[in-house]
């Protein structure tokens, strides 16, 4: 399968993944410059200047490609045809679509060159997005940050390159280079990583987030569904011990109502994101810290640079 950095036209077949409420600027402009790509949500930005603004200051301070956007491309994002319509216009290099139906981006993106990597856990969604035409895949496993998938690495490799002839790329629990050479040798064309780099210098998140990575490792990583109404992956600090990692009884009851499981999820949604983002940027105990099981490898807080040095040093 065609490597990454042949795709992307970069010197390390590496991703910085897209993370919400983390990734910034300063660090997509000092992963790039670093060798790899690097991608930012689109729902960082608040408004669509932002995130124009965002995409221009990078490309002014990059000299390398590689620059992505993550979109979310269901109905729960109701900014996505802006969105879209901002990346194509700008000529970003590559879109990671994740949480729904890609059929648009990618008809969107092709004729202007812009590639698309689509998030998938198994291999019938590997197969649709095939046909619809996306560059590549990536596989989240079941050791990914965030909303994980429910196989390993490499059986997810296996399932899907018998089912699909895209490149694929391996989204989850790397947090090393060994990791990332076993990855290749697997067949993998690529990694998306994460986790290990929310303890930077440069995210504008709290320095307790960023200490917990370094102090939290695979084993405190537990999933939550609190937060989103799906299982996602938090660290187990003592305020996720203490509120628990389910829905209530309530909750449940709704979730099951298949004519207001919709709202609900909506509703649950938004109210967790909220209260992840007043934990990402406050410095009390009651944290809800998104992290995968490769914080394992996070000893120190470090620049960007350096921490792709540890995955790329020979």
């Amino acid at each position: 399968m065609k490597e990454l950095n042949k795709i992307l036209d970069i010197e390390y077949p590496i991703i910085m993944a897209p993370m919400f409420l983390v990734t910034n600027t300063k660090m997509i402009i000092e992963a790039m410059n670093s060798g790899i790509a690097a991608c930012i949500p689109a729902l960082n930005f608040r408004t669509i200047e932002e995130l124009e603004n965002t995409i221009n200051e990078i490309r002014n301070n990059t000299t390398s490609g590689g620059l992505g956007i993550n979109l979310i491309v269901n109905k729960s994002n109701i900014k996505v045809k802006k969105q879209l319509e901002s990346c194509v216009k700008l000529g970003v290099d590559f879109i990671i679509t994740s949480l729904g139906n890609p059929k648009q981006v990618i008809q969107q993106c092709k004729p202007k060159g812009i590639k698309v990597f689509c998030d998938v856990a198994e291999e019938k969604y590997a197969k649709k997005v095939e046909e619809l035409g996306a560059d590549a895949v990536i596989a989240v496993n079941k050791n990914a940050g965030g909303h994980a998938g429910n196989l390993s690495s490499e059986e997810l490799f296996n399932i899907i390159s018998e089912n699909c002839n895209l490149p694929i790329i391996s989204a989850g629990g790397v947090g090393t280079k060994q990791g990332v050479t076993e990855k290749l040798e697997i067949g993998f064309s690529g990694l998306s990583i994460g986790s290990p780099f929310i303890a930077c210098e440069e995210a504008h998140i709290s320095e307790k987030y960023k200490q917990a990575c370094v102090d939290y490792g695979k084993e405190d990583i537990v999933f939550t569904t609190k937060i989103s109404g799906t299982p996602c992956t938090v660290i187990n600090t003592p305020y996720v011990q203490q509120t628990g990692t389910t829905q209530n009884w309530i909750e449940k009851i709704l979730s099951k109502n298949k004519k207001l499981k919709r709202w609900v999820k909506m509703i649950t949604y938004f109210k967790g994101m909220k209260g992840l983002e007043n934990a990402a940027f406050s410095s009390t105990y009651k944290t809800v810290w998104c992290a995968g099981p490769s914080i394992e490898h996070t000893n120190e807080i470090l620049p960007i640079k350096k921490i792709v040095e540890k995955f790329i040093s020979l």
